[in-house]
C-alpha cells in the first residue's frame, strides 16, 4: 500500500479532546478501510499567516498512512463536509518518517534554547543597563518639539 502524510487543521475554538476525538474519527475510517495509521503528531494550537473562515489560529495535526487511495478519498471527503476542519493537505511519500516530525524536532529545539538561556536571565527581569545613568524622576517636565521644557497638560 502506498504511504501518506495527512495534515489537517481545525478550528481555533475548538478544545485539544475535541481534536483528538476529530483524529480518532479519522483513523476509525482509515482502518476501515484496510488501512492503518502509523503515528499521530498533535502540534497545538499555531497562529495562521492569514485568516481562514475568520480563525486566526488552528490547531495543526499530522498523520502518517499507510492506506489505500480509497481510505485517504474517504478522510478527505468527510474534511470538506465537516465545518470544524478548516484546511487539509494529503502527500504521498515514497517511505514514512521514524521519529519526530519537523515540526516536533523545532519545538523541541526552542525548549531547550530556552531552558538554556533560564540560567542566564528570568524573562521578566531586564539587563543591567551599567552603560546608562538613571533616568531619575522625570517630574512634570517634558521637551517640546523645538527642545525646550514645556509644562505638562494639566499642571499649572
Amino acid at each position: 500500500m502506498p504511504f501518506y502524510e495527512h495534515v489537517y487543521i481545525a478550528r481555533q475554538d475548538l478544545s485539544p479532546q475535541q481534536v483528538e476525538e476529530l483524529t480518532t474519527q479519522i483513523r476509525g475510517v482509515v482502518e476501515g478501510l484496510g488501512g492503518k495509521v502509523t503515528k499521530s503528531e498533535y502540534w497545538g494550537v499555531k497562529s495562521l499567516t492569514f485568516r481562514m473562515r475568520k480563525n486566526r489560529k488552528a490547531h495543526f495535526t499530522l498523520l502518517n498512512l499507510d492506506a489505500p487511495p480509497a481510505a485517504v478519498a474517504e478522510i478527505e471527503r468527510q474534511e470538506r463536509i465537516n465545518e470544524d476542519v478548516l484546511r487539509f493537505m494529503t502527500v504521498r511519500v515514497d517511505e514514512l518518517e521514524e521519529g519526530p516530525s519537523a515540526m516536533m524536532r523545532k519545538a523541541d529545539r526552542d525548549r531547550e534554547r530556552d531552558e538554556r538561556r533560564g540560567d542566564r536571565f528570568d524573562r521578566g527581569d531586564r539587563f543591567d543597563r551599567g552603560d546608562r545613568p538613571e533616568r531619575g524622576d522625570r517630574g512634570d517636565r517634558r521637551r517640546g518639539r523645538d527642545g525646550d521644557e514645556v509644562e505638562a497638560e494639566g499642571t499649572a
